[in-house]
């Protein structure tokens, strides 16, 4: 009935009706209605149809409303994000934001400009939020706090502005006490203008007792410990071994030499691949993934949990898998000297890197050897050393040739250096690895893309329904402010809407002083990359056919794609949707839990460090200059912060707005974006989750590179040039966190 409901709608004679005129409409009979209802309750619920007064219903676009997901930054503001495909981003200021929390499904009436000589194209979508369709989350964890006549709780996400309200708890298994760390469960909450109430349904503890803090980033981001007993069943009944029906009907490639290259930490290993010339100019090329789709069938307790969770979930010290151990580390697993069942994408690549053919189908393979990453850098920085070292120095030539040609097509170089958290046995941090993008890196990165790539290309050819990776084209508003940002540092930036001119600007970047602060400003402009049953192709790879085929153990799209590539079945379009929605939504939230994991560790770290009375030094990039202070990355934390001016000792530091610099009054010191500075930390800040920096003593002249051309030239105009003299305050602000381009 829904496609018929959405059908009158959608009719050009539509007068919006209510539930017994939509019955007569539809010609069903009275005894239908509380049907109809049901149905009108879920499609409003997921904003395919509105509700206006009288109780009437229309399509949301008809009265510009838009439904989509709400980002609410630390600010306060909102950006949507629309449901339907091709939408722009529409912005919400954060008087407009309603009682939305981030994350949440909303329904937003978009402010429509008059048109005319008065329209401008560098005006965004702005709207307001009309409805919340569903909470996102609706448990809240934060710090029980009370006065003298009630108790609240303060929100550890500082996207929520707001206390809740709570009455004392009861029946939740032990005392809360003023400043331990509690689950809310939040009630209604009608209006902005009011704080929200809850009721407390678990004390977690005092926040400095050992494992409070882990166990609040998986309470707030909802992340399940343990798998429900069915599911657990479920595997058992697999066994853990492979059985002779499993080998039947697959293509036995056991003799072949297959390598697996993975993190040190890693157990769920879900590729492979095997390398082997064929002539003097020609190579084949197979890349193996773990064939989950065998063990995890449709409709099955263990698919249910596994589209429930989304993805596997990498904290700092635990993994919260999408599929139960015994699967993810063993049964699926691609270790070494046991058989495995997998599924193939087989190449035949030109030694040029262009790939000549390409079959997909399932195969059994018996892994040689399981190289880490650190294992695989070594024996390739090294002569090679038997036959299996010989593939891999073959593979990893190979893969920088198809490197070059993804770049020659146009495809983006927007990888940052990581940072790798480890711990000590009582879960304090002990060290901070970091993690380059090095040749074994990018060697597995070149097999994996060509596989997902040729995946897409073969669903596409076959015109079946699928989920692809998107990552949509950015806002040509954003890229001229941002084209604007690079021009006022006297850097040359031809049109960013043509990625040739981007690929330049990137380039040039990497040679200036000034380029790394720059090239986090442009990451910032882009798009958040997602899942959708639309073919929108990838704007930072540069590839019109791309989908997620790589990583079936730890990502639930991985699995669709399996099943849509060799079994054909997915269900209806519709339900790939709610899946595509449902799985981008899980990703995000991993994302937050695996940054706030690693955030609640580096702050107890800091804290330690300001409580010893000997703090670190840290070579710091310079990212943002304002009259308040100036941004700063500091790659050895893989962590950002502002350096306030106010609490700078050296000098009194003024504000050169036209040249975007600091100037000490005295020392005649000048501070500059893309500058490197030596720093330590000054304040943490755990509620607001800030960590400021100040200059560290004695720390002498900053470090420069090559500075962009022509400003070493450039005199003092006094025409509009009037240097700010910085005040001993600072706005309320957010630090800014590096960005990560995802694929």
């Amino acid at each position: 009935m829904e496609d018929k409901i959405l059908k009158l709608l959608g009719r050009s004679d539509y007068v919006p009706a209510n539930v017994p005129e939509l019955l007569r409409g539809l010609k069903r009979p009275p005894n239908q209605q509380q049907q109809l209802q049901q149905i009108l309750r879920e499609l409003e619920r997921t904003g395919r149809i509105a509700r206006i007064k009288g109780n009437r219903y229309i399509l949301p676009q008809e009265a510009d409303l838009i439904p989509g997901r709400i980002q609410i930054t630390r600010q306060g503001r909102g950006f949507l994000t629309p449901d339907a495909p091709g939408v722009g981003e529409i912005a919400i200021p954060a008087s407009e934001t309603s009682t939305a929390l981030h994350e949440d499904h909303v329904l937003v009436r978009r402010n429509v400009q008059p048109g005319g000589m008065r329209a401008s194209r560098d005006t965004p979508d702005t709207g307001t939020v009309v409805r919340v369709l569903e909470r996102r989350r609706k448990q809240i964890v934060g710090t029980l706090k009370r006065s003298k006549q009630f108790l609240y709780v303060i929100p550890d996400d500082p996207r929520m502005p707001h206390d809740i309200y709570v009455p004392p708890p009861r029946d939740v298994g032990r005392p809360a006490r003023a400043g331990d760390k509690v689950v809310v469960e939040l009630r209604q909450w009608e209006s902005r203008h009011t704080n929200p109430e809850g009721e407390i349904t678990e004390v977690l503890g005092p926040p400095t007792a050992e494992g409070v803090d882990m166990l609040a980033v998986l309470r707030h981001y909802d992340l399940p410990l343990k798998f429900p007993r069915k599911v657990l069943q479920e595997v058992r009944r697999l066994g853990s071994e492979i059985s002779g029906r499993d080998r039947a009907g697959r293509t036995d490639c056991r003799s072949h030499p297959v390598i697996t290259i993975d993190p040190e930490d890693a157990k769920d290993f879900d590729d492979a691949f095997s390398l082997k010339r064929t002539d003097s100019n020609r190579w084949k090329l197979w890349v193996h993934i773990a064939d989950v789709s065998h063990y995890v069938k449709p409709g099955s307790a263990l698919d249910e949990e596994a589209h429930r969770r989304g993805n596997s979930t990498y904290l700092v010290d635990r993994v919260i898998p999408m599929l139960p151990e015994a699967l993810s580390n063993e049964l699926c697993s691609l270790k070494p000297n046991v058989d495995r069942l997998t599924k193939c994408v087989e190449f035949l690549i030109a030694d040029d890197g262009k790939v000549l053919r390409s079959s997909f189908y399932p195969a059994i393979i018996h892994s040689r050897r399981r190289f880490t990453y650190k294992e695989a850098l070594a024996a390739l920085e090294d002569k090679p050393e038997g036959a299996i070292h010989q593939i891999l120095h073959e593979a990893s030539r190979l893969a920088q040739r198809i490197r070059r040609r993804r770049f020659q097509a146009g495809s983006l170089d927007l990888d940052f250096p990581e940072t790798k958290i480890r711990l000590d046995a009582r879960g304090r941090l002990k060290k901070i690895e970091k993690v380059e993008n090095d040749l074994s890196h990018q060697l597995i990165e070149e097999f994996m893309l060509l596989a997902n790539e040729a995946v897409a290309g073969r669903l596409m050819k076959l015109k079946r329904h699928a989920i692809h990776r998107v990552h949509e084209k950015p806002d040509p508003r954003r890229l001229r402010e941002y084209r604007e940002e690079v021009l006022s540092h006297n850097v040359p930036c031809g049109n960013l809407e043509k990625p040739a001119e981007v690929q330049k600007l990137l380039k040039r970047l990497g040679s200036l002083a000034i380029g790394q602060a720059l090239k986090i400003g442009f990451l910032k402009s882009l798009m958040r990359a997602r899942y959708s049953v639309e073919t929108l192709g990838h704007y930072g790879l540069a590839k019109e056919k791309y989908t997620h085929f790589t990583s079936p153990i730890r990502r639930y799209a991985d699995l669709v794609v399996h099943r849509s590539l060799f079994q054909n079945k997915n269900g209806t379009l519709a339900s790939l949707k709610k899946t595509a929605d449902r799985i981008s939504s899980t990703e995000r939230n991993s994302a937050d839990a695996e940054r706030d994991s690693k955030d609640v560790k580096l702050y107890a770290f800091l804290k330690a460090q300001l409580k010893s009375g000997n703090p670190q030094r840290y070579t710091a990039l310079v990212t943002d200059i304002r009259n308040f202070g100036f941004f700063v990355d500091v790659t050895d934390l893989g962590m950002s912060g502002l350096a306030p001016l106010s609490i700078v000792e050296d000098d009194f530091y003024e504000f050169d707005a036209a040249r975007i610099q600091i100037r000490g009054r005295r020392n005649r010191r000048v501070i500059r974006l893309g500058d490197r500075v030596e720093v330590e930390v000054a304040k943490v800040d755990s509620f607001k989750k800030q960590v400021d920096f100040r200059l560290a003593p004695s720390a002498g002249k900053t470090k420069r590179g090559k500075r962009p051309a022509g400003t070493a030239k450039r005199k003092h105009n006094s025409k509009g040039e009037r240097s700010s003299t910085l005040r001993n305050k600072r706005p309320s602000r957010s630090r800014r966190k590096q960005a990560k381009p995802q694929r």
